[in-house]
């Protein structure tokens, strides 16, 4: 028992370690040159970003390799009739499977941490790169395309000689409304990541808001970086909470909610108990007030759906060999190709789709958070009935 046990260990992890190497190097190019193409990234920060782009490939590469050497293995050992070998010792198949079983749960606490680091750490990283690189990329895209433009601000320029823009005209969305031009001769570039600000400092301009302008000989316009770079500010979101802030955040987040709605409901009481009516039915005010509630509640929901989510992808690896090991073994095929299709048939038609209908609707509050372990129960049975037949014939 103990020799069958390494020699299944041995095959799996020496196909998975293979596999997982070259899958792993192909998903962090695409990574970096994506990110590099869309937010035009030099080389300097594309070498900086690799590490934080290694767990963000893992999170996706972990679950489809020990899929496929769970197929390779199982499918090349029934094909060679291995597994009628054994049976004919007396040995159950479960003595070849027991071991992949093992493997994977392991694999899956190791998919859980990787899923945490990937959105904690590796994605803030990402981020925390091209907001560092932002002056770098500003003058790449204006020396390339003579425009820059993000969803606060936007930059033409006539030509750009050394680090020295000509002409530029910079035009800035406020988040009050207002709208901003600048209009000037020349201008100079400064990234502070000190102060988390990108200066722009301006010779012989003309500002215009609306139909009014005015003259200055010399000005420095500050833009956060945040709002300098194409991605936005999505630091708050909570699919970015180290789990073991989680429950922090979530305690801080019902205090917030709460108050948000006692707050809504003091107003709505104190409207009708002092008779002002027009208050109580302006409809533009609590629609805003709803949509501050209906955020608060939201980012509630996320919080507790957070930690559900990441345990249920890392162990899906789990899963996945539940279904793909025992549907190896009665395939009975040498072709991995064919034996993975086949195994990952049931996960794509049964298991991403509950995955993603229980993320959406726990996201609106409409089930409980545990509903995101749905198509790991369906998978789970479906891979019971498959041993069961390995078992019995």
């Amino acid at each position: 028992m103990k020799r069958i046990t390494r020699y299944v260990l041995l095959e799996l992890l020496s196909v998975f370690l293979v596999t997982l190497t070259g899958i792993t190097l192909l998903l962090i190019l695409a990574g970096v040159a994506s990110e590099g193409m869309r937010e035009g990234l030099g080389f300097g920060p594309l070498m900086r970003m690799v590490p934080y782009v290694v767990p963000v490939a893992l999170q996706v590469s972990v679950p489809a390799t020990i899929l496929l050497a769970t197929s390779s293995v199982f499918g090349r050992m029934s094909a060679d009739n291995e597994i009628v070998a054994i049976k004919s010792l007396g040995i159950s198949p479960l003595a070849v499977l027991r071991p992949a079983f093992l493997l994977a749960f392991v694999i899956s606490l190791v998919a859980v941490w990787i899923n945490d680091i990937a959105v904690s750490w590796g994605r803030t990283g990402i981020y925390r790169v091209i907001v560092e690189s932002v002056e770098e990329v500003t003058y790449r895209m204006l020396k390339t395309q003579r425009e820059y433009q993000t969803r606060a601000f936007s930059i033409n320029v006539k030509d750009v000689v050394d680090e020295q823009l000509i002409q530029p005209t910079i035009r800035i969305n406020t988040r009050g409304g207002r709208k901003l031009r600048f209009d000037a001769s020349t201008a100079e570039l400064r990234a502070d990541a000190e102060e988390n600000k990108l200066k722009f400092i301006l010779t012989d301009l003309n500002l215009v808001e609306d139909d009014i302008s005015a003259w200055f000989d010399h000005y420095e316009l500050e833009i956060p970086l945040l709002d300098a770079t194409r991605k936005g500010d999505n630091s708050s979101s909570p699919s970015l909470v180290p789990l073991r802030r989680i429950s922090t955040e979530t305690r801080k987040q019902q205090r917030i909610a709460g108050q948000a709605e006692r707050r809504g409901a003091t107003m709505a009481a104190f409207q009708m108990m002092t008779g002002d009516f027009s208050q109580l039915a302006d409809y533009a005010k609590w629609k805003k007030r709803f949509g501050v509630i209906d955020g608060s509640r939201s980012r509630l929901n996320r919080l507790h759906l957070e930690p559900w989510r990441r345990w249920a992808t890392g162990f899906s690896c789990f899963f996945f060999v539940l279904v793909g090991a025992p549907l190896a073994i009665y395939m009975k095929t040498a072709n991995f190709f064919t034996t993975f299709a086949a195994c990952f048939l049931p996960i794509l038609i049964v298991y991403y789709p509950l995955l993603a209908m229980g993320v959406n609707q726990c996201k609106d509050g409409a089930v409980p958070p545990y509903t995101v372990w749905l198509g790991n129960v369906v998978l789970s049975a479906i891979g019971a009935w498959l041993i069961r037949r390995v078992v019995r014939y």
